[in-house]
């Protein structure tokens, strides 16, 4: 028995799953027949969905039934719930029903209970742009499916042209791959820089900029992520998790803190070998520049919410927060 429930925004990562799944448990020649992809938009869709889970496979292999946007685990009908209560514990070995969905399910709901007794729940949204030693992961994870060497420094130059866009992470790698004729050796920087299409200036790169005062190029690399439709307030979101870190590394050093394991604690970073590099970008500021970014940051993000107009709203708070250090 094999249900499973994969959640998040990175539909890249959710057909991943799906993907995979198949790839496990069908024989090719019998994958027509063991496969069911269903709508679960509806509750009757999702009765159909387990319906087809108890039934047995036809010809060789095991059967997949996967079931996108299923309303089972937001809210749930006495009817429909009864039915997951019977069908869950009894999923029998040869069938594997996943469920994806955008949203998280609630966990307040008695599906969603039954679902972790009797499944295996797991979030597949992307990582966050301020937090590269995941993106760094990543894209180690990606390498390593495609039998692809690589160093640590290629790893982080692929997360600078890339950021955390999984789908094209996993496209560009598969690219190298392709281009990397020894497998043995490590995909090279240069080949990198060449061959990878950078087509994103990243926030974080705007986080850098504001940091060291630069208006024009901030100004520039704010108009970039607008013009290829990056949200503003993920935009925000990123900067005020960025400036958040600096502060927390900066607050932390100047209190005679010393244990790097301690600072990645407080600042909420999970790699403490990032905390050295942290501390040279915060060395040449001071707390109260700090301090009056993260203010301007979340005065910004309350009036996007309000509804004003993102390019000039940016515009403005990126002329002042530059103001402070230079």
């Amino acid at each position: 028995m094999a249900v499973y429930c994969c959640w998040g925004d990175d539909d890249f990562r959710l057909t991943q799953a799906s993907t995979a799944l198949r790839d496990l448990d069908l024989v090719k020649v019998w994958a027509s027949f063991n496969f069911d992809r269903i709508d679960g938009q509806s509750n009757d869709a999702t009765l159909q969905a387990l319906n087809q889970a108890m039934t047995p496979p036809f010809g060789g292999g095991d059967r997949l039934v996967w079931v996108q946007n299923s309303l089972a685990f937001q809210r749930c009908p006495d009817d429909l719930l009864r039915e997951l209560s019977r069908t869950l514990p009894e999923i029998p070995q040869t069938t594997a029903l996943l469920f994806t969905q955008s949203s998280r399910p609630d966990g307040r709901l008695k599906s969603t209970k039954l679902l972790q007794k009797h499944g295996e729940v797991k979030e597949l949204s992307p990582n966050p742009p301020w937090k590269p030693d995941l993106l760094v992961q990543q894209v180690n994870q990606n390498a390593q499916d495609l039998q692809l060497a690589r160093t640590p420094a290629s790893s982080e130059l692929m997360v600078v042209a890339v950021c955390n866009d999984t789908r094209q992470i996993y496209n560009e790698l598969n690219k190298l791959s392709l281009f990397q004729r020894d497998r043995s050796q490590p995909i090279t920087a240069q080949a990198i820089s060449s061959l990878v299409v950078v087509n994103t200036q990243s926030s974080l790169q705007l986080a850098a900029a504001l940091r060291q005062g630069y208006t024009a190029q901030g100004l520039g690399l704010a108009t970039d992520l607008l013009n290829r439709n990056e949200p503003a307030l993920r935009i925000v979101s990123t900067l005020i998790g960025q400036f958040r870190t600096w502060l927390w590394v900066k607050l932390m050093t100047e209190a005679g803190e010393r244990d790097n394991r301690a600072i990645a604690q407080a600042a909420d970073i999970s790699n403490p070998k990032r905390v050295y590099f942290l501390q040279k970008d915060v060395r040449p500021l001071g707390l109260p520049q700090l301090q009056q970014t993260l203010d301007l940051l979340l005065e910004l993000e309350r009036d996007l919410k309000r509804g004003t107009e993102a390019l000039s709203s940016l515009q403005t708070k990126i002329v002042e927060i530059t103001q402070l250090f230079k």
